[in-house]
């Protein structure tokens, strides 16, 4: 059995998210909390697999709460968090401290629309329950080095190659914690980094934008949400807004992002295999596919698409990721060219774009 304990300060969003992991024969929620000062004191009696914190609760709030829990006793904690610039905010901070994702609900405590996160929330808890817990014991995610700025410790910048340069553009598929994997990628890179960038990460249309902003804060390179018919830039990256896919458009002597509904029946908005797919057909071999952390498969048909264009392609290490899904499909399906460390990553996309 899973044990899960329930933090929240809502009696209604304590029943909800209980009801619905008991629903599963495999998930038992052995505590459930009102606030994060009681929530520390069921996690420590009853030692639980996995912990649900909400964010705003009396008392202890759910980020303090959080910073106790991986500091005194690691282990996976899903934030539950409001669909709002400030819910999106307290939600990266939250796994910049170590939380491995988040389930979103809406501010409503009589919204019967949290129902909604019910199969998610089952798969995340029973998939992130069985991972190894190496990832909860990274360093803190370094600050601001742009120029000007105080300088924090970071990683050496890599080196750049050495030859011809074969590939210009690079497009990161990621989702069940990604967060803090784009973030260590992105920062490891110069900001005279010679590609541009383009994400597609699975999180609501709330989130994007204040994910963006906080990965311009943090690393060399700029990094904006994607606008519609914006010309690409080497140097920066284009995170795909939620609910939206992230194509391009190769012109004669640019290459414009494009930010579409289309396809409208596909699971995740937006699809890693929707920008690989498009990055394959635009330049082809001159396009590097990065598979990150995340649950499920999505990027594996896009990436064959671009492997078959003579396009590499590198996939997070099993051993690194919060949830070895969408790398794995990669791997298992013989495409990876390289397997890497998230520690890795970033001088390894540097070094891939002269292969």
């Amino acid at each position: 059995m899973i044990k899960v304990v329930v933090v929240d300060d809502s009696a209604f969003m304590r029943k909800a998210i209980s009801t619905m992991l008991a629903k599963d024969p495999e998930i038992e929620v052995v505590a459930t909390a009102r606030d994060g000062e009681e929530g520390l004191e069921m996690i420590r009696r009853h030692q639980p697999d996995v912990v649900t914190m909400d964010i705003e609760m009396p008392r202890m709030d759910g980020l303090t709460a959080l910073r106790h829990v991986m500091m005194e006793m690691p282990r996976p904690v899903l934030m539950v968090s409001s669909l709002t610039n400030e819910g999106a905010e307290a939600t990266l901070k939250a796994m910049e401290l170590g939380a491995v994702d988040f389930i979103p609900k809406q501010l409503s405590k009589v919204s019967l629309d949290i129902v909604k996160i019910e199969d998610e929330l089952r798969a995340k808890v029973k998939t992130i329950a069985r991972r190894r817990m190496t990832h909860l014991s990274r360093p803190p995610l370094s600050g601001r080095v742009r120029p000007g700025a105080a300088p924090s410790p970071r990683p050496s910048r890599p080196a750049r190659p050495s030859g011809t340069q074969n590939r210009d553009l690079v497009a990161i598929g990621v989702s069940t914690g990604g967060p803090p994997a784009v973030q260590k990628v992105l920062s490891a890179l110069p900001q005279d980094f010679p590609a541009g960038i383009l994400i597609a990460q699975h999180m609501p249309a709330a989130f994007t934008g204040p994910f963006a902003k906080r990965l311009d804060g943090v690393c060399r390179i700029a990094v904006k949400e994607a606008e519609d018919g914006e010309r690409l830039q080497h140097g920066v990256a284009y995170v795909a807004p939620g609910g939206k896919h992230l194509r391009i458009d190769q012109k004669v002597s640019r290459i414009d992002v494009r930010v579409v509904e289309e396809p409208r029946e596909a699971l995740y908005k937006p699809s890693a295999s929707v920008l690989f797919d498009s990055v394959a057909g635009a330049v082809g071999r001159r396009g590097l596919g990065v598979v990150l952390t995340g649950m499920g498969s999505d990027g594996l048909d896009g990436m064959r698409l671009l492997k078959a264009k003579g396009g590499r392609a590198l996939a997070q290490s099993d051993s690194t990721c919060v949830v070895y899904g969408m790398p794995k499909a990669i791997v298992d399906a013989g495409l990876a060219d390289e397997i890497v460390d998230i520690d890795e990553m970033g001088e390894a996309i540097l070094h891939n774009l002269y292969k």
